[in-house]
């Protein structure tokens, strides 16, 4: 009989967040060969990434919200089905300051309770009594549509090609000015010759994530002396397929980071803000630089960010200053330059990380899906 499980992962809609359910999506289905997984998400994730997972046989959004109460939580389970040999949920729903948080992720959880009726038990993510098997490779398969397209918008001349994403979907003071930017840019085209740059984001403003930048922003990068090409506001599946036809994707701290990962790109992270990257795709390298913690301090988590005012630049949060890109320029480019030629290892990337990491905050601050940072400290 096939062994059918669902990962329960209702939660933030924020892209990474639909990255974390679909490392644990790989680990169950891995760790019980036939088994059948599928995966629940918030309806404001983008959901279709858990379709481009061969793993999954099914996902089922909720459209519910997450930080309101919801006193409708059972009748949006109506579609969900209700029998399974095993459900695991998100770790998070243990964790009360996130229920008093988010009551609309508690009252989902609590209408999950009563719906669901897993015949072998219930457990969380990761789990080893259900079967699981940490820290496997995921990797999405993109529509051949989507794949198609992408040497159409950067070309398949044998070039290097860094795809940038300026900021992510938090408010703007915890990712860098454009000027600050604009540096950036500056010294990668100086360092790589016949470099070709893309920027990405989504200006769209609704319920799923989209780019903390403005129009105003994104046109002064496009009018960038090394001409990038503009594939803003593209479909996503679009997006990660230009990712994937790039050879870096340079972004902060983001879920479309996480993504780019998921399709086998390097991500090169210009770390800070409130969150440490912590989810590593097996066998895929990537680069975080990290900041000086006495002169740029980062990483409050949940806790608000302290800002100051960044000359011309506006508020920024310490670590997405002008002069902390300015100070960090050439370990930016080295990074760049580590990537694009392919030197750098899974596994030299997750120890060097972990070792500066643990430098930057302290061992005992430090956290990762799977434990991956366990057997680096």
């Amino acid at each position: 009989m096939t062994d059918r499980l669902l990962v329960d992962f209702f939660y933030a809609q924020q892209l990474g967040h639909a990255v974390e359910a679909l490392q644990y999506c790989v680990g169950h289905a891995a760790a019980v060969p036939g088994r059948e997984v599928s995966v629940l998400l918030n309806a404001a994730t983008p959901t279709e990434l858990a379709t481009w997972c061969p793993a999954l046989s099914a996902v089922f959004p909720v459209d519910g919200p997450f930080l309101q109460a919801d006193p409708a939580a059972a009748q949006r389970l109506a579609a969900v089905p209700r029998d399974w040999d095993w459900v695991v949920d998100d770790t998070r729903r243990h964790q009360p300051f996130q229920l008093d948080l988010f009551p609309g992720m508690r009252d989902h959880y609590t209408a999950s309770d009563a719906h669901l009726r897993p015949r072998t038990g219930r457990s969380v993510v990761g789990a080893a009594g259900v079967g699981y098997l940490p820290h496997q490779p995921v990797r999405l398969d993109l529509p051949a549509a989507a794949r198609a397209g992408a040497p159409r918008r950067v070309g398949d001349d044998a070039r290097p090609r860094i795809a940038v994403l300026p900021a992510g979907s938090s408010e703007p003071s915890l990712y860098p000015s454009v000027a600050s930017w604009l540096l950036v840019l500056d010294a990668l085209a100086d360092a790589v010759p016949g470099l070709q740059l893309v920027l990405l984001g989504r200006l769209a403003r609704d319920e799923r994530s989209s780019t903390s930048w403005g129009r105003a922003d994104v046109d002064a990068l496009l009018a960038h002396r090394s001409r990038p090409v503009d594939c803003v506001d593209v479909p996503l599946a679009e997006q990660l397929a230009v990712v994937e036809a790039c050879d870096v994707l340079l972004a902060p701290h983001s879920g479309f980071g996480m993504a780019a990962l998921a399709v086998g790109t390097p991500w090169l992270a210009l770390s800070g803000g409130r969150w440490f990257e912590y989810w590593a795709n097996a066998g895929v390298p990537f680069r975080s630089v990290l900041p000086d913690p006495a002169r740029y301090p980062a990483f409050s988590q949940f806790d608000p960010a302290a800002v100051v005012l960044d000359g011309d630049d506006g508020p920024r949060t310490p670590s997405m200053t002008r002069d902390r890109v300015r100070a960090d320029l050439d370990r930016l480019v080295a990074g760049a330059r580590e990537l694009l030629a392919g030197e750098l290892t899974h596994e030299r990337a997750l120890a060097e990380y972990y070792r500066d990491l643990r430098a930057t905050i302290g061992a005992e601050a430090i956290w990762s899906i799977d434990g991956v940072h366990a057997s680096h400290l």
